[in-house]
């Protein structure tokens, strides 16, 4: 008898669950994409770490050696593993993350070496989105401008994601003082 009041239950409007899965299945490619750029931002963030502590570490101050050996080799090698960090060596995670291409930059200064991890990626595609005009997407005039930097980055171009450290030369007898802001200011 029991069975029988289970059974005889009418269940859900299968026009509602066919209607409300292509939306679950959208809101959850739009997570993961901006899961992967969270991911991508803290690869980086560790990435350029690790690329400045070595830039600092094994960087040559004499002539010789700063443009030879340094740029040569310990730049190219820095680049080679921040790389492989990042994850341009895996399909995989290239894809994930829509990666493009990456740059390691050193720029030398007499007090401070800025070390520069430059990952540009490129535009995720996601084609329900990218089939419409983008002024018929962004027509809401109050968000337009943000709007259309979405849509750019989504269907068109993609991004630019770039971190700065900047580390000291190992032998300098002064002490050190970023050179962003006025940090020691009005301290005793």
């Amino acid at each position: 008898m029991r069975i029988n009041k289970i059974l005889n239950k009418r269940g859900q409007a299968t026009t509602e669950v066919v209607l409300l899965f292509p939306l679950f299945l959208i809101f959850i490619i739009f997570m993961t994409k901006i899961f992967g750029l969270l991911v991508l931002v803290q690869k980086m963030e560790i990435a350029s770490a690790y690329a400045a502590k070595r830039w600092q570490l094994e960087s040559h101050t004499t002539a010789a050696f700063a443009t030879g050996w340094d740029v040569r080799f310990l730049q190219s090698d820095i680049q080679q593993r921040v790389a492989d960090y990042i994850g341009f060596n895996n399909s995989a995670t290239r894809n994930f993350l829509s990666l493009s291409r990456m740059e390691v930059n050193i720029d030398r200064t007499q007090m401070w070496n800025e070390v520069r991890v430059t990952v540009f990626t490129s535009p995720p595609k996601l084609g329900i989105l990218c089939k419409y005009d983008k002024l018929i997407v962004c027509n809401d005039y109050r968000i337009r401008e943000n709007c259309l930097k979405g849509y750019s980055y989504i269907c068109e171009s993609g991004g630019k994601l770039e971190v700065k450290k900047f580390v000291p030369n190992r032998d300098r007898p002064i002490p050190f003082v970023l050179p962003i802001g006025n940090s020691g200011k009005g301290k005793k």
